[in-house]
């Protein structure tokens, strides 16, 4: 890095000289380049944590240097290389697509939108089903059954898993806690969902072995608040909003695509292609 090229503008900055400074002020010049203060801001706020976080005295200076060592060598490149022509117009594309979608979604997002879909959400929506149940399982339908017709006999459902079952859930007697759809595997979760609170499954085959399922109780899982799904309403209107901006675009504007067969897929690794002729 360059560490010894000076200006008298870069000393009456760092002061706190008393002009007014925005950011098309001039704080450096490279031959007839001028650096300005707004592209210095532009490079501190995408700068990685691990320099981010530095102080911005420490920073003014290294950005500075940065950019004054990228002129130097950008203008000794002479005549602008193709594949940095076709770079520039795909990262101005993607920076002003990028600053249309931003004013998009912060239109897209008000509270009254918010509990409006919050509402639409919760209104419709059926309430999911959770499930307590305790479980033994066994190697065989034998030893399944048998242990069933033991807690038919009247022995506790808990102590019998503690004594047959080789899931890690016997020792606490077999007990699984709440659950929902999903969290089970399916014969399992089928067996809890057909069972009234206070009845045992008949034996039950899956891929770990055989069980037989005691619903303790089961309840309509309650409906989130509105704090804690706002991010995924608030992502669902942005997307709504920019998917229907574009689809506008879209109708408004001619575009043409290339025929089927037009260009061979595999010429976008043709480098080369860049390279002058």
């Amino acid at each position: 890095m360059l560490k010894h090229v000076t200006f008298a503008g870069v000393f009456a900055l760092l002061a706190g000289a008393a002009t007014a400074q925005d950011a098309d002020s001039v704080v450096a010049t490279v031959g007839d380049t001028d650096i300005t203060l707004g592209e210095m801001i532009i490079i501190r706020a995408q700068l990685p944590r691990q320099y981010a976080d530095l102080p911005n005295d420490v920073l003014f200076t290294g950005i500075l240097d940065q950019l004054i060592q990228q002129q130097l060598l950008a203008d000794s490149a002479g005549e602008m290389p193709a594949r940095v022509a076709y770079a520039l117009s795909n990262e101005e594309r993607t920076l002003m697509a990028g600053e249309t979608i931003n004013v998009i979604a912060a239109d897209a997002i008000s509270e009254e939108a918010v509990i409006a879909r919050f509402e639409e959400m919760t209104s419709s929506a059926a309430p999911d089903v959770e499930w307590n149940a305790s479980h033994l399982l066994v190697e065989t339908e034998e030893e399944a059954a048998a242990a069933r017709d033991r807690v038919t006999a009247g022995e506790e459902f808990a102590d019998v898993a503690r004594d047959v079952s080789t899931g890690p859930s016997g020792p606490s007697g077999g007990a699984l806690g709440w659950f929902s759809a999903g969290m089970m595997v399916p014969e399992f979760e089928q067996a809890a969902a057909a069972l009234e609170p206070g009845n045992m499954s008949d034996p039950v085959q899956t891929q770990f072995g055989w069980h037989v399922v005691m619903l303790n109780d089961k309840r309509n899982k309650p409906l989130p608040e509105l704090e804690a799904v706002r991010g995924e309403i608030e992502g669902q209107l942005q997307e709504a909003a920019i998917t229907a901006r574009l689809a506008e675009l879209e109708a408004a504007t001619t575009v043409t695509r290339p025929e089927e067969g037009a260009f061979d897929p595999e010429l976008l690794g043709a480098l080369d292609l860049l390279e002058p002729k």
